[in-house]
């Protein structure tokens, strides 16, 4: 779920000799662009990660996935501003390590390993994007766990997401069946990525989102590298036995959905209200299903649409009602860094 962030321009009006320049203001155009970005690309990645797994092994490539787009990140970072761009202390270090194990390899790695495997035991990439869309209702049961009231609506909506979920996952007869140990392997991802998003705001994590990304996505890949050597996933590997369209769409995990679509969501952050920007958590699954529909003929049933429906009115419920309510321009710091983009989808 996307924590409210403070606007970086500061109040009409102040004279604080201290106050940042004012931004110049994004044009709506701008800012409907970056979100059609963010809408469809990381909708996408749930079918980018179905293709990649065809002839690639599950968790090598999603390591693989992450490492590359931090080293890359790192040099952007590194190009732009100098010796210093990745510096932080240990605890920040360590915070964002265990952030990253947690989003990446815990989320994004179970969602892989669900999404692999033969017809009739994988996960259909659109139903996983609908079962990992539960990810807000899952962060609302853990900030009531640790003593934070959300409001009355907030827990309807909690109750009609996972009433939706119930709906996903009841067993039903024929081929079209969701792979119950399938689904459960995404809820865990789901809980894993909750759990990881519930920390990074309660942490001391390092201030700039990009930089914080940079140490998750190295830890992330990390630990995934080892799961797959685990596995047993690079013994008798043979890249020249991968698909041409598995190394597409894992070059296009890497770019469009680790990258592009990374820095269109921090530059919503800074731009766009949070309560537009949210919306994502709601359109992503939309865009998943359809993508898997139109182009590998995933099966779109009464039963997919009746419990997709619910599940994305209870997480826009509460992504509506758990707002920033009287929303006011105001100065960044020293207000919590703003949830990194890796937080966001676990595609």
């Amino acid at each position: 779920m996307s924590s409210p962030v403070p606007d970086p321009v500061p109040p009409a009006g102040s004279g604080s000799p201290d106050a940042p320049p004012r931004r110049p203001a994004a044009t709506p155009a701008l800012i409907w662009t970056a979100l059609a970005l963010v809408y469809v690309l990381w909708g996408s990645t749930y079918l980018g990660i179905r293709i990649t797994v065809e002839t690639l092994p599950p968790l090598g490539s999603a390591a693989a996935r992450f490492a590359v787009a931090g080293v890359v990140l790192a040099v952007v970072l590194r190009l732009r501003r100098g010796p210093g761009a990745l510096r932080v202390d240990r605890r920040q270090l360590g915070s964002a390590a265990l952030v990253g194990m947690l989003l990446l390899a815990g989320g994004n790695g179970l969602v892989v390993l669900a999404e692999s495997g033969p017809p009739g035991v994988a996960v259909p990439s659109g139903i996983a994007a609908l079962l990992v869309a539960t990810v807000p209702l899952l962060v609302v049961l853990l900030r009531s766990a640790t003593g934070d009231r959300p409001g009355l609506w907030t827990f309807v909506g909690v109750a009609l997401g996972f009433a939706g979920l119930v709906l996903l996952v009841l067993p039903r007869g024929g081929s079209d069946a969701v792979p119950v140990v399938g689904a459960l392997t995404v809820v865990a991802a789901a809980t894993s990525w909750s759990v990881g998003s519930f920390l990074s705001g309660r942490l001391r994590m390092p201030a700039d989102p990009f930089v914080a990304t940079v140490y998750e996505m190295a830890a992330g890949a990390a630990l995934l590298a080892v799961l797959a050597a685990g596995r047993g996933e690079f013994r008798g590997f043979d890249p020249a036995a991968v698909s041409t369209r598995s190394w597409l769409a894992l070059a296009y995990l890497m770019v469009a959905g680790s990258l592009v679509a990374f820095t269109a969501y921090v530059w919503l952050l800074h731009h766009a209200p949070i309560s537009l920007v949210s919306t994502y958590a709601y359109v992503n699954p939309v865009v998943a299903v359809a993508l898997g529909a139109l182009l590998v003929a995933e099966p779109i049933t009464a039963q997919v649409v009746l419990g997709g429906a619910v599940i994305v009115a209870g997480v826009a419920l509460v992504v509506t009602t758990e707002r920033p309510r009287n929303p006011r321009p105001r100065t960044p710091a020293p207000a919590a860094p703003a949830p990194t983009p890796v937080e966001r989808s676990t595609g």
